[in-house]
């Protein structure tokens, strides 16, 4: 089996953590940009975390083994220091364009607010204008009355469904965005999100087709081995070993694009 991960804050992780991951699979990482865990203090530091998860924590997976590319975007929770959230978006673009950059995100709603809003919008925009995938992060708190206001917007503004993912989806939400056109991505992140076994029983019950699942290994209490062990408790209940590696591979490939995410040629065999 292989694995890419396709939403995990590796800037969080130890080097054992690339390490096991290398050695149960994990050849391939995506890392969103994310909320640190506390508000900053200038519009600077955004560069600078930029900078570090394009350049220097592609490097730290490469030493490991592990490709690693990023999604780049002004987080919900953050965009409502509006002053800050503008000097961001204007510099948003320059970020963009850079190779590492394969999706805007996380981008979307926290607490639901009209500045998140603006915010969403402005960078949904900006990934159109690029014609970059949109990943979406899912309010933790009435996920889903913000799960139905992300698709209402995403509708009106008439994006490529086959390139948006809404992640954090949960048992309330799976269908709902699967009946919506876009790609549902799962979080296994057992205290705020699902459990290996939850997301199971949403394998069983909708198959894989625009299905993804990740760890968001961050600096809460997370997984960064969540893919591998929630495959490997789905092949223990029956699961079709073909459409997990679907689901781990095959998937979050499809949707980011073998182009965008340039793996290396040895990685060409796993898409013959």
């Amino acid at each position: 089996m292989r694995y890419l991960d396709p939403h995990i804050h590796c800037i969080s992780r130890t080097t054992d953590d690339y390490e096991n991951m290398f050695q149960a699979g994990v050849r391939a990482v995506v890392e969103p940009s994310f909320w640190l865990g506390q508000p900053r203090t200038s519009a600077g530091t955004f560069r600078d975390y930029f900078l570090t998860i394009l350049e220097w924590e592609r490097e730290r997976a490469s030493n490991f083994g592990i490709e690693h590319r990023c999604t780049i975007g002004l987080n919900p929770k953050e965009a409502n220091d509006e002053p800050m959230a503008a000097e961001v978006l204007e510099m948003l673009p320059e970020f963009l364009q850079h190779p590492g950059c394969v999706a805007v995100g996380e981008l979307g709603y926290d607490s639901i607010t009209d500045a998140e809003e603006k915010a969403f919008i402005a960078q949904v925009k900006m990934a159109m204008d690029f014609d970059l995938p949109i990943m979406v992060h899912t309010p933790h708190r009435d996920k889903a009355r913000g799960t139905e206001r992300t698709i209402a917007v995403l509708d009106d503004m008439g994006v490529d469904k086959s390139k948006t993912v809404v992640d954090h989806s949960t048992e309330e939400t799976t269908k709902m965005i699967l009946d919506a056109g876009y790609w549902a991505g799962h979080t296994v992140y057992p205290e705020t999100k699902l459990t290996k076994e939850r997301f199971a029983n949403i394998f069983f019950e909708f198959g894989v087709e625009r299905m993804t699942v990740n760890s968001s290994g961050d600096w809460g209490k997370s997984d960064p081995m969540a893919v591998v062990k929630t495959a490997a408790h789905i092949e223990r209940l029956g699961g079709d070993p073909a459409q997990i590696q679907k689901l781990v591979w095959d998937n979050p490939v499809a949707f980011y694009g073998k182009e965008r995410l340039a793996l290396p040629e040895g990685e060409e065999k796993v898409f013959a």
